[in-house]
């Protein structure tokens, strides 16, 4: 029995070597890795966190696709930390990662400090992607309501038409509600349908951290031509920059080089451009002179169609009063309401029981009673402008120094602050 699970796995070490490479199978999964079936799934030992999220993040395809051939069937896989691989793990090991992540790899191998690396389509034409991550969401799997449809619309008039004109678009939203799935999903759409067209999808830290690195290497020709001689530009978690002072005005001078061009950027952040007090105001009017669209809380209806898709992709029967219950609870973002239904699945799946209604109360009830409507920051800057006769952008900026002046000569007892209500 011990041989046939050791072969097993030998065969699953093989395939992954001749997929990824030998180089990478050497630094990622040699000795970084444990393989054990059973039950469906198939679990992944790793000796630490940072390793294992790696692995998830760039070869999560390639054990699918691994264990799907091997065992004949799709498997669910599980990423857990083993003490013993923790143990064992060298110090050589960690170095050679600790290299392979400064030299900049991609997926496939790459140098992204170098523009020639990008990688070609059949057609010869560069085809720039992702800096450190294939993009996983996709438009066909995106959820659309009324809190997300204009979104939406202006994310598929670019997939189909991405040179039709320049105008920049800005999305925004709290966290959780899909703006990042929507920049993917541009990125998977452009690569199936649009193979002519160049594209960089990055996360605003992933674009400061190659910034400082060019500057530090002295490449910022290499920089600026990886970042500006693309078709699309998709920027995720833009705030991260809004109080970096350099990194900003480097990235307007990409923004406008690039629109100079007539080529499109796609950004999206967690506050409206005004709200990010630290953004620069040539930046800010040349982000607001374009489109900027909010994503909003998904109502009941939209909350219960992404409950049952979640589920149908478990292929585990969710009843549907258990799906109008979660939605019903649950209305903070989509990643908690995915959690919850993750979370009810296991506790059916722990207990051998059928997920019911009552099982979704028993497995939900402490996550619920920890989980009440909570007071927002947005919530507490909504209501003090309001009461003060401010704009919430008034609370983050001095560009407005008459009326914060006069707040802040109001006494902070005064009769009038306790008469401030939060709804």
């Amino acid at each position: 029995m011990q041989t046939q699970i050791q072969g097993i796995e030998d065969r699953i070490r093989n395939r992954i070597a001749e997929i990824v490479g030998p180089q990478k199978y050497k630094i990622w999964f040699k000795n970084s890795t444990q393989f054990s079936h059973g039950d469906g799934y198939l679990k992944v030992g790793v000796p630490n966190l940072f390793i294992g999220s790696f692995i998830e993040d760039h070869f999560a395809d390639v054990i699918q696709q691994v264990a799907a051939e091997i065992f004949e069937t799709p498997l669910q896989i599980s990423y857990a930390i083993d003490p013993v691989l923790f143990r064992k793990l060298r110090k050589s090991q960690l170095n050679s990662q600790a290299a392979f992540m400064v030299q900049g790899a991609d997926r496939n191998g790459n140098d992204l400090r170098d523009p020639d690396a990008a990688a070609t389509n059949g057609n010869g034409a560069q085809r720039v992607e992702s800096t450190s991550r294939k993009p996983r969401g996709r438009l066909d799997q995106f959820v659309v309501g009324s809190n997300n449809r204009m979104a939406y619309t202006m994310v598929m008039s670019i997939v189909e038409n991405p040179l039709a004109e320049s105008t920049p678009l800005f999305i925004y939203s709290g966290c959780g509600l899909g703006k990042t799935h929507l920049l993917q999903g541009i990125a998977n759409g452009l690569s199936e349908q649009q193979p002519d067209v160049r594209w960089l999808y990055v996360s605003g830290e992933e674009f400061t951290n190659q910034f400082i690195l060019a500057l530090r290497e002295r490449r910022l020709d290499a920089f600026r031509h990886r970042f500006r001689d693309i078709d699309v530009l998709l920027l995720d978690d833009m705030q991260f920059i809004a109080n970096k002072k350099a990194t900003q005005e480097e990235f307007l001078h990409t923004f406008n080089a690039i629109n100079a061009n007539a080529k499109r950027v796609v950004l999206a952040s967690d506050a409206h451009p005004k709200m990010m007090s630290d953004l620069s105001e040539s930046l800010t009017n040349r982000i607001v002179a374009g489109m900027v669209v909010k994503i909003d809380r998904p109502d009941k209806a939209t909350r219960c169609e992404i409950l049952r898709r979640r589920a149908a992709l478990t292929q585990h029967a969710v009843p549907a009063p258990v799906i109008d219950y979660i939605a019903e609870k649950i209305n903070a973002n989509v990643r908690e309401l995915e959690g919850c239904l993750v979370k009810l699945i296991a506790y059916a799946s722990l207990t051998k029981s059928e997920v019911t209604l009552d099982l979704a109360r028993q497995a939900l009830e402490d996550h619920l009673t920890q989980t009440g409507k909570l007071l927002t920051i947005s919530d507490i800057e909504q209501n003090v402008a309001t009461f003060f006769g401010l704009t919430p952008a008034d609370l983050h900026t001095s560009r407005n120094p008459v009326q914060l002046r006069w707040l802040a000569t109001l006494p902070a007892s005064g009769t009038q602050a306790h008469k401030l209500q939060l709804s």
